[in-house]
């Protein structure tokens, strides 16, 4: 996630890691959003920082999702206490949701 300015050294860094391939958004027709819930519309909103819209960023290498990085959603906002954020129920569970979708999408990409 981009939380609090990380989003700059994130993109210097993986420019580092990653020199010839560039972020790309990740559609929401890609599996990472229905592996296991359904997110027609792509990577939740979670936290309201400055209204912009959420963005899933992807690295991809030999066709698959290599890198996932998550822009203007905040999802670890919902994986906190409740009380940190206080955000309403239904959007901890859309985080949380969104956090299972990551890690069964990964599962099914280990080989």
């Amino acid at each position: 996630d981009d939380n609090y300015g990380l989003d700059e050294s994130f993109r210097e860094e993986i420019a580092e890691i990653f020199p010839d391939t560039e972020l790309t958004e990740i559609p929401a027709d890609h599996p990472v959003f229905h592996v296991f819930f359904d997110f027609p519309e792509g990577l939740p909103k979670i936290h309201e920082h400055d209204g912009e819209p959420p963005q899933a960023l992807g690295i991809f290498h030999g066709g698959r999702l290599v890198v996932f990085y998550s822009y203007e959603s905040d999802l670890g906002d919902g994986w906190e206490d409740e009380d940190v954020h206080d955000d309403p129920p239904e959007i901890r569970e859309r985080a949380l949701r969104m956090g299972v979708n990551l890690f069964m999408f990964v599962l099914g990409q280990a080989t």
